[in-house]
């Protein structure tokens, strides 16, 4: 399931996070962070994992990203890796990989199984050519390219992309989940489900078929949750 989470991030955390990225003391090699297939065709820069300065801004997002209800309905988080922070320009780009199924987590951490990938969009699609994220799957090539604030998640097991950017500079940070229910077709129905529900709640109130919708969505989140 791929879905387009609007406005994740405020303008003012945006602005925020823009202006913290921009006194960062320096950049590394994004191919610092993947192993050898990734390696061999990624080129962007990214802040330095478990660096101060990425530390802070990944709290940011974390809060707003757990904060949302639209992610938490449809990723149903039970552990979420600390968001990365990248940037491309100049032709920088990353072709055709998949995330990796296992992500070691700092500090003594358990790892993180990949199940969702998300990316939060830190620049706007007028600040930058090309840079669209190509997310494949059965369905054809979906091209992404979204408001400043705006978050897309998609299985981590899709193969993707991040086209050359050949103006300006795309900003964006990223990260990984383990969901509670592994299987992104359970995942998604339930998330159905769920909106399904609240949008018979805002239309006619709570009622006995709301109860029992939710008694059933529930009894499957039991079936199908690793916690």
């Amino acid at each position: 399931m791929m879905l387009h989470i609007l406005g994740v991030l405020t303008p003012e955390q945006v602005g925020h996070i823009r202006t913290r990225m921009a006194e960062a003391p320096e950049w590394i090699d994004g191919r610092e962070s993947v192993g050898a297939q990734g390696a061999r065709v990624k080129r962007n820069r990214q802040l330095g994992e478990g660096s101060p300065l990425a530390v802070e801004l990944g709290q940011i997002v974390s809060a707003a990203l757990m904060a949302n209800p639209l992610f938490f309905s449809s990723v149903l988080p039970l552990r979420v890796l600390a968001p990365y922070f990248n940037a491309y320009s100049g032709g920088e780009h990353y072709g055709l990989h998949v995330d990796g199924a296992i992500r070691a987590q700092r500090g003594g951490l358990p790892p993180v199984r990949a199940d969702v990938s998300t990316t939060i969009f830190l620049s706007g699609p007028d600040e930058y050519e090309g840079g669209e994220l190509e997310v494949v799957d059965l369905y054809g090539i979906h091209e992404v390219k979204l408001e400043a604030g705006d978050a897309i998640i998609y299985p981590s097991g899709s193969v993707h992309q991040v086209r050359p950017v050949t103006g300006g500079e795309r900003v964006a940070s990223f990260l990984w989940t383990q969901s509670m229910v592994r299987d992104d077709g359970k995942r998604g129905m339930l998330f159905d489900l769920d909106t399904h529900i609240q949008k018979l709640r805002a239309e006619y109130g709570e009622s006995a078929t709301t109860v029992g919708l939710t008694a059933h969505y529930h009894n499957l989140l039991r079936m199908w949750a690793e916690v």
